[in-house]
């Protein structure tokens, strides 16, 4: 058994809020008691634990007081710890399911799904279309989302009246706690369907085409609004982030929207001063070499680097100078260097 609240979600103690939700949700669905009958037990720890973490002062509480020796409100060493905040407010908040978070429960968004897609340099320099498959729990195709077998439909759960809660009194207070019958969806599957076993979602690839804009760099998020998993209870679907993997260029070196490649110049252009090609992604241009220039300086083309994804234009091309030494030289030109080097 889970020793601490963190265990039974399956995240550090470090976790972030987004993570104890992920977490949460990926439980939901393993453990949920119509996909898996037997694990009502472990659905309501799942379900106790996110009552707590995902709350911030109830969690800073929980962190700070813990469960130590198995005793709420006990220190280090078993010594009991005065607690100081209301206790109308923490049962009233991890108890009290109806109307609240199992009505979120019931009609819940659908997850936000990620799919990674590989992307040319230069495809992401002009922009491509391309097709992406994702794999997603969408709504069942034979019952439309609705677990029960065709021709028939869910009902009202006769235990709970539809509200997904039951009242037990314990002591001085009235708890509400997931109905066991429902499991706190408010209704019942007599006739589950049998392609999704009354989950009401199954697992399928779905293909989306997507646009790739101009621009775009490593690790660009494209959101595409309503395309990720299936809501419950028919909530909104979730999202889709195709996140783009940029191959790296064997020409140039991103910086933002600036292109930098490396250009050579010979010693005596680099002296005397002159003109080179240099490559751009629109073709080479004519470079001018100030007289006097030193290897690896940095000269700009401006407008010729990757387009903008925000904004309009394009950035520039940084032409990094790399002079070349000759490794052979003429007798002639062995003499030209030597009166050259006298000269200095």
């Amino acid at each position: 058994m889970p020793s601490s609240l963190y265990e039974t979600l399956g995240v550090p103690k470090t976790a972030s809020q987004d993570e104890i939700k992920k977490a949460y949700r990926k439980l939901v669905r393993e453990v949920h008691p119509d996909r898996n009958p037997g694990n009502e037990e472990r659905f309501k720890e799942v379900q106790s634990a996110y009552d707590i973490l995902s709350d911030p002062e109830k969690r800073q509480q929980y962190d700070r007081f813990g469960q130590a020796n198995g005793r709420p409100g006990a220190g280090p060493g078993g010594t009991t710890v005065d607690f100081d905040f209301d206790l109308g407010d923490i049962f009233s908040g991890l108890f009290n399911r109806g109307g609240g978070r199992q009505q979120q429960q019931r009609g819940q968004r659908g997850n936000d799904v990620e799919v990674e897609v590989r992307v040319s340099f230069e495809d992401a320099l002009k922009g491509v279309q391309t097709t992406v498959p994702v794999q997603l729990d969408l709504a069942c195709h034979t019952c439309h989302g609705t677990g029960a077998a065709p021709g028939t439909a869910p009902t009202t759960c006769p235990n709970c009246n539809g509200s997904g809660v039951v009242a037990t009194s314990q002591g001085l207070f009235a708890l509400q706690q997931p109905c066991p019958r429902c499991h706190g969806m408010g209704s019942i599957v007599e006739t589950p369907c049998p392609t999704c076993r009354g989950s009401g979602r199954e697992r399928r690839t779905k293909r989306y085409t997507v646009k790739i804009p101009a621009g775009v760099r490593d690790g660009t998020r494209i959101k595409l609004r309503g395309k990720g998993e299936a809501g419950f209870g028919g909530a909104a679907a979730g999202d889709l982030y195709v996140i783009t993997r940029v191959e790296p260029s064997k020409v140039y070196e991103r910086r933002g929207d600036d292109l930098v490649v490396t250009v050579p110049v010979s010693f005596t252009v680099a002296a005397l001063g002159g003109t080179v090609e240099a490559p751009t992604p629109e073709g080479n241009v004519s470079l001018k070499i100030p007289s006097g220039t030193e290897d690896g300086k940095l000269l700009r083309i401006k407008g010729r680097g990757a387009p903008r994804l925000k904004g309009s234009g394009k950035g520039d091309v940084l032409a990094r100078v790399r002079i070349q030494v000759p490794k052979k030289v003429s007798k002639k030109q062995r003499e030209l260097l030597e009166q050259l080097e006298k000269t200095r």
